[in-house]
């Protein structure tokens, strides 16, 4: 019994401090997990959470705890809170983060007024976690969520994000929600290679990463339930804004504001205060309440008019009246709200100077969200600044916005007014010329960027002639990175419109953009860019366009694990090379090809592709073709068993990739020298490859390599008996890979999990892995690996006594094999002739359990 009074005069300081059990139970209720659920996440047993939690564990591992830590997405606070509680001390200072916490929200308005009602309803943040405001267009719904959101912003010190969804955008796509997840996802700092692919998948990370944090989301201009509610968190530390044209009535939880007009004090109050006080001088109330009933009682109409007036100090609240009047009557057939808001585009647009004029009609032309100064000087042919002129000139009479620095945008009314003055009073040859000068920039400024990203690469991406338009400042990696993060929806949505008559610059940015979407694990939006480009290349009777967009199509299905898509794709692709004589083309096709038969265990046509390419790209000198080539080839060889050949052609690969500046090649290659020694029982050489590749694949944010050297370092570890490091890499592996989405890599953690319980007497633990494994490689279409999977379950399940089921997986594996035609897998104990050995003890009656099960 402890020693101590209660009243605490000789009590332990330690007494009162939290044990680790009581944080893990705090910590897995706020993340909503149970212990089976968080054991599943963070890859350990289930008795383990329980023991842990209930502080019976005497000796917890510090992988155990840290893997725990990670599924809880602990920030770095709690985790020096438990580092504390695990060694009985203070903790060192964690590291900052490296995360800059969001501030997204734009710039509040100063001048707003009114609205107290249901401000004072939002500021209720305590009682009302979901506040969707709906309203009509031009009612304010933005302003006012902008507005309370700037007032609310202290109570969510972790994070303020801002997303127009652009439901209601005119000539925009609404944004997927997969999309909006992947930006605020990497805005919280997730990795691109971490986003997960698939809209469930990116929710739940999401609301993991959220969990226990005060977070204040708006969500601008929704369409509908289904795009806001993959988006709302799943804790109650976190306040959702909502504005839509429609009621949401299918979101749960969710308290609703309809917006109606201001009322006639609120509208003569907010004119007065955008045109200025002294500016009105002794102008009667009836005139000012009649000038905004004039302007429908909405507050872009009464900016616009107030705009109008302070910009001509000759003009007396009679004269804009009498304007607003006159357009009015010319707008019969529109409806009250928007014949109003139009009336006053009107006033503001013939107000402006012809070149003014000119600039904002083609503005209205952009297909993206916002603009900066660069592609604004494209669209509108003018130097950069006279471009800023322009832009300020149209930003001080309330037609553009600025809701972050140096890029602008319209409201979607004013937009649309824009766009339809553009179309009545430019020419189509001038409209065209515009947007081809828009498309020309953002080709050009793409390629700068990547050429600076991924200078490896840059003879393999297409050029177009130079220009004589300004380019952003890209003169830097991290430059050329920040301008691709910023500007990406701007040149999907670009591709999107060049879809409409622009061929070449459509397949410029589907050639320019596929590393970088691959990088970030856009895969759907690369589906789609590659797609529009294969429709337009066929359209025009461009085989090579064709050829490219087959190619980028072909590998991105490879990523996403479509194999047989993948194949059909590469295949038309190298046809079309063929026929065409296009070398580069015939070596790209056969490189992507021999990835997907090696996925799909097909070797010998594996090896057959990689040798085709490695000869073409030899005769042309292409260095990244013959990387590419010899990796494959290098992988291909070691499965064969040759060695020797693999091992030649791997340092061939790596000396290329490291003349060259290629990383990735250099990971690779790495990597599969380490597989080779590993094969060849080599473990100390082999430990030292991937000791380089696990270094370079983290300086280089990595992830897939990360996983790679990582799984092979705890096959090492498991091969040389080294069970509790070859358990904590492996549980690793399989919670950054649940992390990322990557089936392939959650497969490998889980079979030498099994492995690794088989050799430690856990048979039921490794049923249970193996299962999973197999249920993966199927679902990946994966022959050889559902092979190694059916000889782990073959021996746990003969491990348990149970012969004939162990036989029946044994033989699967058997003719899995031999439709393949291989006699070895990645796994050393599943070869052919070891498994036809098990067979035929098992049908001699021969007791193969070994000794611990007997």
């Amino acid at each position: 019994m402890p020693h101590g009074a209660p009243d605490g005069s000789d009590a332990d300081p330690q007494a009162d401090k939290p044990t680790l059990g009581g944080l893990l139970q705090t910590w897995r209720s706020r993340a909503l997990l149970t212990q089976e659920q968080l054991a599943d996440q963070a890859g350990l047993n289930v008795r383990t959470i329980r023991r842990l939690e209930a502080d019976t564990l005497q000796r917890p591992r510090s992988t155990s705890v840290q893997l725990l830590a990670d599924a809880l997405d602990l920030d770095d606070e709690d985790r020096a809170l438990l580092a504390e509680a695990l060694h009985g001390g203070p903790a060192r200072t964690a590291e900052p983060s490296a995360v800059t916490i969001p501030r997204q929200l734009p710039a509040d308005l100063l001048d707003f007024v009114g609205r107290a009602h249901e401000i004072a309803v939002l500021d209720d943040a305590s009682t009302v976690l979901i506040n969707a405001i709906d309203g009509m267009a031009g009612v304010g719904k933005t302003a006012l969520a902008v507005h309370a959101a700037h007032r609310l912003a202290s109570r969510f010190p972790d994070g303020q994000f801002f997303i127009d969804l652009h439901g209601y955008t005119q000539g925009m796509s609404a944004v997927d929600p997969s999309e909006a997840l992947a930006r605020v996802l990497s805005t919280l700092g997730v990795p691109a290679e971490q986003i997960p692919q698939h809209l469930d998948d990116r929710a739940g990370l999401y609301r993991s990463r959220v969990a226990g944090r005060r977070i204040l989301l708006v969500l601008d201009n929704a369409a509908t339930e289904s795009q806001v509610l993959p988006l709302l968190p799943g804790t109650p530390e976190c306040l959702v804004l909502i504005t839509s044209r429609r009621r949401l009535v299918g979101l749960n939880l969710t308290h609703t504001l309809s917006l109606d007009i201001l009322t006639p004090a609120e509208a003569v109050a907010l004119f007065t205060s955008a045109a200025g006080e002294g500016r009105l001088g002794t102008t009667p109330p009836a005139l000012l309440t009649e000038t905004v009933r004039r302007c429908g009682m909405l507050p872009l109409a009464i900016r616009l008019a107030a705009a109008r007036l302070r910009s001509h100090p000759t003009w007396t609240v009679s004269h804009l009246l009498d304007r607003l009047r006159e357009h009015q009557r010319q707008l019969a057939e529109l409806e009250a709200g928007r014949r109003s808001v139009t009336a006053a585009l009107e006033l503001s647009h013939r107000e402006l100077t012809g070149g003014q004029q000119r600039a904002y009609r083609l503005l209205g032309l952009h297909p993206g969200a916002d603009i900066d100064l660069y592609a604004a000087a494209a669209l509108l042919d003018a130097p950069v600044a006279h471009a800023e002129r322009l832009v300020e000139a149209l930003l001080e009479v309330h037609l553009l916005a600025e809701p972050v620095p140096g890029r602008y945008r319209f409201h979607d009314l004013i937009r649309e007014h824009a766009a339809g003055a553009a179309a009545r009073e430019e020419t189509e040859a001038d409209r065209r010329a515009a947007l081809t000068r828009l498309l020309e920039h953002y080709c050009h400024a793409t390629t700068t960027a990547m050429d600076q990203c991924y200078p490896y690469e840059a003879d393999e991406r297409p050029r177009l002639p130079l220009t004589d338009g300004p380019l952003p400042p890209l003169g830097e990696a991290g430059q050329a990175a920040a301008w691709l993060d910023a500007e990406l929806s701007n040149l999907l949505a670009a591709a999107d419109r060049a879809a409409d008559g622009w061929p070449v610059p459509l397949r410029h940015l589907s050639a320019t953009l596929n590393r970088y979407l691959r990088t970030q694990g856009r895969y759907t939006e690369a589906r789609t860019l590659h797609g529009r480009a294969l429709d337009a290349a066929r359209a025009g009777g461009d085989p090579v366009g064709e050829m490219n967009a087959l190619h980028a199509l072909g590998e991105t299905l490879t990523l996403q694990g479509r194999h047989d898509q993948a194949a059909d794709v590469l295949t038309r692709a190298l046809d079309i090379a063929v026929a065409g004589d296009h070398r580069t083309g015939r070596q790209q096709a056969l490189n992507g090809l021999g990835w997907v038969h090696r996925r799909q265990g097909r070797h010998e046509q594996a090896a057959d592709a990689f040798t085709r390419a490695l000869e073409i790209a030899r005769a042309d000198d292409h260095h990244t073709g013959q990387l590419d080539a010899l990796t494959g080839l290098g992988d291909i060889c070691r499965l064969q068993g040759d060695y020797l050949q693999a091992g030649d052609c791997l340092l061939q690969g790596l000396r290329i990739a490291r003349d060259i500046g290629h990383r990735t090649g250099e990971l690779k290659s790495l990597s599969g020298l380490g597989h080779i020694h590993r094969a060849q029982g080599r473990h100390e050489e082999a430990t030292g490859y991937f000791s380089q590749a696990l270094r370079l694949a983290r300086a280089t944010g990595h992830r897939t390599g990360e996983l790679d050297t990582l799984s092979s370092l705890a096959d090492l570890h498991r091969l040389q008996h080294r069970f509790e490091q070859a358990a904590d890499s492996y549980r690793e592996v399989l919670v950054k890979a649940r992390k990322i989405g990557n089936r392939n890599w959650q497969y490998e953690a889980l079979q030498g999990l099994g492995r690794l319980s088989h050799a430690a007497g856990r048979s039921d633990d490794a049923l249970d892995a193996h299962r999973q494994a197999l249920q993966l490689a199927t679902d990946l279409s994966q022959p050889d690996d559902q092979a190694r999977a059916h000889d782990g379950l073959a021996h746990a399940l003969l491990a348990l006594g149970e012969r004939e089921q162990a036989r029946r997986h044994w033989r699967e594996a058997l003719a899995i094999l031999e439709t393949l035609g291989t006699d070895r897998t990645e796994d050393e104990e599943a070869n052919l002739p070891a498994i036809r050995a098990r067979l035929a003890q098992i049908d001699h009656q021969t007791d193969l359990r070994p000794a611990h099960s007997k």
